[in-house]
Order: C-alpha cells, then sequence, then structure tokens
C-alpha cells in the first residue's frame, strides 16, 4: 500500500471551498494543488516519473469514488465530463490530474531525450496532450456554477500548457502570447486575494519571465539578453530554461569568438586557434562578473561550478591538440628542445585560470565558514561548523598553489614564482591559525600557543616580503587582521590555560579522599564515618567480590634423587612363565578355556 493512498480524494477543507459549498457553487484552487502534489511526491529532486504515478492512482482513486469508472476489468467504456453531470468540483479534479500526468510524462521524456533524441517526438505528443486537457477543464470551468477564480486559474493553467507546447515547437511569437496572458491572469489575482495565496501567483509569475524574455529575444528584441544575463545572476530560470539559456550564451560568444585571435599573458602574446578556447576565454570576463554580482552564496557556487567545468572542457580540448602537435614533432627532423611552444604555453595558461578559480572558490567558502563558526560561538547551543572543516578548505588552496608553481614556461619567471610563494605564506599563515582554533577546543594549550606563535611568524614574513611585491596582495586576506586576532587569542588562551590549572589542584585535592573512600567497600572503613547514599540503594558497596588473590606459602616440591642411584635384585624367577601351547592352546585362550 503506497503512501499517498492514505491521502483523501476530497479536495482541502479551505474557508472559501466552504464558502463555495453553502452557496451552492463549484471550486477548484487549482494552482494551489498542483504545487502541493508536485512537492510532495517527486518533483521537489526532479523525480517526473514518481510524479507521474502519483497522478494515475489518484486518477484511480477518484473515479472509484465519483463512480464514474470506463467500463470494467473487460471492456473499456469511454465517458466524458460535461457540464450537465458537473455536480461536484471532483469532476473538475479528475481532469486536471489528466493534464498534470501528461504533463509530468512530457517532462520525463525531456530528461530522457537529451540522450535518446528520437523521444522528442513523443514529449510533444504528451504536452500537445496536457495542452487538450487544460482547454477541458477551461471549458468546464465557462458553466454558471463555478466560481469566478476557479474560471481565471483555468484559463492561466490552459495558457501555461499551450506556451510550453509554442515553446517546444519554437513558435516563439505564439509561446509569447500565451505566456503573457497567463502572467497577466496570475498578476491580477497574486492583487486580489490574500498574502497567502498571493505568495504562489507570484512564484508562478517568475517561473514565466525568463520563458517570455527569451521568446522575445528570439522573436528579435536584442535588449532581452540582458535581462536573461541578469536572471543567471538571480538563479531564475530553473529545470528546461536554465539549459536554454546556457545555449543562448554560448551561441552568443561563438558569434564574437571570431574576431579573437590571441592573448596576452605574463608578457607573451599567444595565437588562439582552438574555437572552443576562444569561446571560453570572451566569456571568462563575463563569468567572474557574474561571480562578483551574485546576490546569495548558493548562486555563487553554481557560477563557480560553471565555470570550472568549462576550464576543464577547454583544458580537454587542449590537450588533444597537443597529443598532436607532439606526434608532428616526432614525424619532423627539428626538434626544438626546451623552448615552450604557444599551445604547451596557452595550456599553462587555461591551467592557471582553473587553479586560481579554485582557489577563489574555496577562500569564498572559507570566508562563509568562517562567518558561520562566529555566529555558533556566541549561541553555544546552536551546531555549526568546526575548525577542521576550514583546515580542509585552506588545504586545497595550498595544493592548487603548489601546482601553480609548477606550471611549464613560468619554471624562469622569478616574479610569479615569488607572488606564488608569498600566497602560500599567507594561506599557511590561515590554516595554522585554524589548527591552533582546533587544539583550543580540545584544551591542549602549550600546542595552540606554539601555533599561534608560527602564526605571528608567517604574517611577519609575509609583510616584509609583500614590499616589493604591492600588486600580490590586492585579492590576499589582511595579514593585519590575522595578527591582530592572534594576539586577542593569544591572551584569552594565556587566561584559560591560568584558570584550568588553578582549578584542577583544589579539586583534586578535596575529592582524593572522598574517592578513595567511596570506592573501597564498606568492611574495609568501619572506623571512618562518610555519608555514602549508595550504601542504601539497590547495590551497595558492602564487601568486594570475588575477592581479591593474596599470596600463601607455597607446598615444597621435593625431588627424590637418590632414586637415580638405586639397583633393584633381579625379579625373574617371580615372573610367571607361559608355556608354548600351540593352536590348541590359543583357541582355549580365545574362548576363556585356559584361564
Amino acid at each position: 500500500m503506497t503512501a499517498d493512498k492514505q491521502i483523501d480524494t476530497k479536495l482541502p477543507p479551505t474557508e472559501e471551498n466552504k464558502e463555495n459549498v453553502r452557496e451552492g457553487w463549484l471550486g477548484l484552487e487549482i494552482l494551489q494543488i498542483i504545487k502541493e502534489s508536485q512537492q510532495q511526491h517527486g518533483l521537489r529532486h526532479g523525480d517526473y516519473q514518481r510524479y507521474r504515478g502519483y497522478c494515475s492512482r489518484r486518477l484511480r482513486r477518484l473515479r472509484k469514488t465519483l463512480g464514474f469508472k470506463m467500463g470494467n476489468r473487460h471492456k473499456f467504456v469511454g465517458k466524458k465530463i460535461t457540464v450537465e453531470i458537473l455536480s461536484d468540483s471532483r469532476y473538475l479534479l479528475l481532469v486536471l490530474m489528466e493534464a498534470e500526468r501528461a504533463w509530468s510524462y512530457a517532462m520525463q521524456l525531456k530528461q530522457e531525450a537529451n540522450t535518446e533524441p528520437r523521444k522528442k517526438f513523443h514529449l510533444l505528443s504528451r504536452l500537445r496532450k496536457a495542452a487538450k486537457h487544460s482547454e477541458k477543464l477551461e471549458k468546464l470551468c465557462e458553466s454558471p456554477r463555478v466560481d469566478a477564480k476557479t474560471k481565471l486559474e483555468a484559463q492561466a493553467y490552459m495558457a501555461y500548457l499551450t506556451g510550453m507546447v509554442h515553446f517546444e515547437l519554437q513558435e516563439w511569437k505564439l509561446a509569447m502570447e500565451a505566456f503573457n496572458k497567463c502572467k497577466t491572469i496570475y498578476e491580477k489575482l497574486a492583487s486580489a486575494f490574500t498574502e497567502e495565496m498571493a505568495v504562489l501567483y507570484r512564484q508562478r509569475v517568475d517561473e514565466i519571465s525568463p520563458n517570455i524574455r527569451y521568446c522575445a529575444y528570439n522573436i528579435g528584441d536584442q535588449n532581452a539578453i540582458n535581462d536573461l544575463m541578469q536572471m543567471r545572476l538571480t538563479g531564475g530560470g530553473g529545470g528546461m530554461m536554465a539549459e536554454k539559456l546556457e545555449a543562448l550564451i554560448t551561441q552568443a560568444r561563438t558569434k564574437q569568438a571570431a574576431m579573437m585571435s590571441e592573448v596576452e599573458w605574463r608578457g607573451r602574446t599567444v595565437p588562439v586557434k582552438i574555437d572552443k578556447a576562444r569561446i571560453f576565454l570572451l566569456g571568462l570576463a563575463d563569468n567572474e562578473a557574474a561571480i562578483a554580482q551574485a546576490v546569495n552564496e548558493e548562486t555563487k557556487e553554481h557560477l563557480y561550478e560553471t565555470l570550472l567545468a568549462e576550464c576543464r572542457d577547454t583544458i580537454q580540448a587542449v590537450r588533444e591538440e597537443l597529443k598532436n602537435e607532439a606526434k608532428q614533432r616526432e614525424r619532423s627532423s627539428d626538434n626544438e628542445s626546451g623552448k615552450v611552444s604557444n599551445l604547451q604555453f596557452l595550456h599553462s595558461y587555461l591551467t592557471y585560470i582553473k587553479l586560481c578559480t579554485l582557489v577563489k572558490r574555496n577562500e569564498s567558502m572559507a570566508h562563509t565558514l568562517q562567518a558561520k563558526l562566529k555566529e555558533t560561538g556566541a549561541d553555544e547551543n546552536k551546531r555549526g561548523p568546526r575548525p577542521q572543516d576550514l583546515i580542509r578548505l585552506y588545504d586545497i588552496i595550498l595544493q592548487s598553489l603548489a601546482e601553480l608553481s609548477t606550471l611549464q614556461g613560468l619554471e624562469d619567471d622569478h616574479t610569479f614564482q615569488k607572488e606564488v610563494s608569498l600566497k602560500t605564506l599567507v594561506y599557511k599563515a590561515y590554516r595554522c591559525f585554524f589548527i591552533a582554533q582546533s587544539y583550543v577546543l580540545v584544551k591542549k594549550w602549550s600546542e595552540a600557543l606554539v601555533l599561534y606563535e608560527r602564526v605571528l611568524k608567517y604574517a611577519k614574513e609575509v609583510q616584509s616580503k609583500s614590499k616589493s611585491l604591492n600588486n600580490s596582495l590586492k585579492d590576499l586576506p589582511d595579514v593585519q587582521e590575522l595578527i591582530a586576532e592572534v594576539n586577542a587569542e593569544k591572551y584569552s588562551l594565556q587566561a584559560a590555560a591560568i584558570l584550568d590549572t588553578d582549578e584542577a589542584p583544589e579539586v583534586s585535592a578535596q575529592q582524593q579522599v572522598k574517592d578513595n573512600t567511596v570506592r573501597r567497600p564498606l568492611c574495609e572503613h568501619l572506623d571512618n564515618f562518610h555519608l555514602d547514599k549508595t550504601l542504601v540503594g539497590k547495590h551497595p558497596n558492602l564487601v568486594q567480590f570475588p575477592p581479591e588473590f593474596q599470596p600463601i606459602p607455597c607446598k615444597p616440591l621435593f625431588f627424590d634423587l637418590a632414586l637415580n642411584h638405586v639397583a633393584f635384585p633381579p625379579l625373574d624367577d617371580k615372573v610367571e612363565q607361559k608355556g608354548k601351547g600351540g593352536l590348541t592352546g590359543y583357541i582355549k585362550g580365545i574362548f576363556g578355556f585356559g584361564s
């Protein structure tokens, strides 16, 4: 028995539904019903197949409850819901669930069409089916018995599914008209009802807005691309729209990539002949600007992951070209040994971008964890991150910096090597600081104090080396703040260590006699009075059982040494001699006659 079978097939008992029942009206909270069903049955995790199964089961329960069965198990008899039989709101819910089932199947096929393109035709068929059911729902709601709100919601729902069909068919103008109609209805509903319902309507408007702008861009509105890029920063346009938005950005960059032919880095100009590298380098500045303008940490993390994924793909494409170049060098007679080729230098540049992005991402995560760590320190009941989490992040940063120093073509660039070593010292100082914090939590005062001194050593070394490399400290954390924080932590640590050592002897001196008395059984301290509550409990400590072993004198062992030197007299004459009886004696011996 599935969990959703326990859900009642009746509508949720809202105040509005109760009023409609009393007045003889039929009403249906269309958007609220589908949103709650989707969140509870799979769409929170993008599982459209599970939601489709739920819609099928709910349809069967509704038909059984209403007595609206399509024949029996042996024969199918089709029935249509008409305005004449519309006596219960659950008839409207029946049509709504049919539309939702077809839509969820279409979205399931949308996911599978990434690997099986032929399923796109089935996807369009299911979307048309869903739009057809929504149109049927809208016609049923034209009945005079249905309230005005349900009519408007049915019109908006039909417009949304119709727009989805045109969107998939790339009929941008028709899709835009349908989405605009849907958006207008939901905006009017949001302004006319309570705040709780208005939140649902505004969420639907936010979902539709990226589709409208995408349609506008494809129609010819060039200003729409800026709105789409802004939505990407705020994390809007998920699911199907996110894929189309990424494809649109790639398409725009591809058009600009034809004009890019070279890139300059570390005083060397490198020609860029690989299209994938051109597209990536063109979008690098936009991606970095998007990360800087991200409104929350979740969006920033998503943008970092997108940038890193693009960078890895580009490096892989350059690596393939490097293999082909190596084969050509082997065939040619003039091998230029010791000189880094342009393609290899481009590979080093892309690797540098990837490693620097990793450092920035982990540093951003470290800042977030530090803020949470301070909040947790203020509220002791709240559980949050630990210093060990930050140590792991700084380990990854140091590993990335170590890889930076080994890039090909930069071995003789002393300025670059000094910059990397300076950054390494800064992050070592922060890593050492959080190692000390982890020791403070377990009250290892001396180890933490030594580590704090190591942090100050690293920080002073950074300050002495940074005078010649002022430009390298722009993107680095402030070392002066770290020094001030370490000095404050040192004083707090010394005070905590002194308090801990002062309290320990006093407690141990008072408790030592008491503990020794309590641990001994009663029979061993009968002359010393001590009020022990355990003596009147269920397990009094009266005697020790089993008793301890006590040393006793051992039994002596005697060794008869004279026995080895005694000669015994011969006893041959006293031993009985058995005669030889032959076969007869043998037989008698077997049967016992000779005994």
